[in-house]
């Protein structure tokens, strides 16, 4: 099977052309290196020289694809060449050719290449000055060096810069990449702090509202009906409120504007209170330390805000009790409601709560649970949470040093 080459840059084609018309041009006015008498020469015959430089400039073909092959053959022909007449071309088309493959090679052979070239040099200019012992001699390690050694520096040199620069612009690709990332994934966590944001607030509202007009319109009671329109009228006031102030928020431009007045455990008994006149049977106990970090005080009360949203929705009449339990390092958060079938009117849920209270658990490092489980007898929903207080004093920190001190 044939070994096909590689085809040729077209800067090579045009390198290795310019260079045999140049060396066919010499060779037409007679012009050589040598003269024809000189002791080194071996072949007089002008036309002899012919032969490496038309192998030279074949090289130069392939002085990018194939650079350590070019570089052997080139040798063989500059040798033979320093035998004949000589051509100027064909000595400068070797000096490319030792170029290219310091440039072009792989990075241990463009090593090997300097270190010959110069042991070389050094040689060629040592034993000559040691033979002759004669100022002159010198001038051969001056040539070899202009040859070899010189082709060879220029190329590791080129050869390092280019790498650097292929490394600054790999290094900028990957910051720009991260920094990318990095824009992606704030995104995202924003997106979802405001989803649970929005959801925890509005959702309360609306599910009162929902539960409260379907008995209003399923109920033919005048009295019935003027309390959900006074407790539907109660909800969609406040829902329309925390719904501007997101909004304000959102369109801040700023970035000044914080949630204000963000809910800490002291609003726990605003919240129960609300919940019983929403309609539940609602009971807390809360003990904890006067002031606990924002991020904890503010999970806690979204947790048991949501698991009475639940309740309201979903749980069968009877008691819903709220515990908030100061633990050592941590805050136990705990609501059982009647869990089984309901005669009430229900109103629809989408499984987000409980995605957002897992979500503002796992941001503290705590640990979530809620599930059915039996409780004296009776079928119960619970919902656990334990926040470590610690780890919500490092979020407060962070968070300070992100927003400026906003929550």
């Amino acid at each position: 099977m044939a070994v096909r080459l590689p085809r040729p840059h077209r800067d090579d084609v045009r390198i290795a052309l310019s260079g045999l018309l140049g060396g066919l041009l010499l060779y037409a006015v007679g012009l050589g290196v040598r003269p024809a008498d000189e002791p080194i020469v071996l072949w007089p015959d002008s036309r002899v020289l012919l032969l490496p430089l038309v192998v030279t400039a074949g090289c130069e073909l392939l002085r990018r694809t194939k650079p350590r092959t070019a570089l052997l053959i080139g040798t063989v022909a500059v040798t033979v060449d320093l035998f004949t007449r000589g051509s100027l071309a064909t000595v400068l088309m070797f000096t490319d050719l030792m170029y290219a493959a310091v440039l072009y090679g792989h990075a241990a052979a463009a090593r090997r290449i300097l270190w010959i070239t110069g042991l070389i040099t050094v040689a060629a200019t040592v034993v000559p000055v040691a033979v002759w012992h004669a100022p002159e001699a010198l001038l051969v390690g001056v040539g070899v060096g202009l040859v070899a050694l010189t082709p060879a520096a220029t190329g590791w040199i080129v050869r390092n810069h280019r790498d650097a620069a292929v490394a600054e612009r790999l290094r900028a690709e990957q910051t720009a990449l991260l920094a990318g990332i990095d824009r992606a994934q704030a995104v995202t966590a924003e997106r979802a702090r405001m989803a649970r944001e929005l959801h925890d607030m509005v959702a309360n509202h609306l599910s009162a509202i929902a539960i409260h007009s379907t008995a209003a319109l399923s109920l033919d009671d005048p009295k019935t009906s003027q309390d959900a329109l006074a407790v539907i009228r109660e909800n969609s006031v406040e829902g329309l409120a925390e719904m501007r102030r997101l909004i304000g928020i959102l369109r801040d431009e700023s970035g000044d504007l914080e949630p204000s007045a963000a809910p800490t455990l002291d609003g726990l008994e605003a919240l129960t209170t609300g919940a019983r006149t929403n309609g539940l049977d609602v009971t807390l106990d809360a003990s904890h330390e006067a002031r606990l970090p924002a991020p904890v005080e503010l999970a806690a009360y979204r947790i048991v805000q949501e698991s009475l949203t639940n309740a309201l929705k979903h749980a069968s009449p009877g008691r819903v009790t709220v515990t908030v339990a100061q633990l050592d390092g941590s805050l136990a958060v705990r609501v059982t409601s009647p869990c089984g079938d309901r005669d009430g009117p229900r109103a629809p849920g989408s499984g987000a709560g409980l995605i957002g209270m897992e979500e503002r658990v796992a941001l503290l490092d705590g640990r979530f649970e809620a599930g059915p489980e039996d409780s004296g007898g009776t079928k119960v929903w619970t919902v656990r949470a334990t926040l470590p207080i610690a780890q919500g004093t490092q979020g407060t920190q962070s968070n300070q040093r992100t927003h400026g001190g906003s929550e």
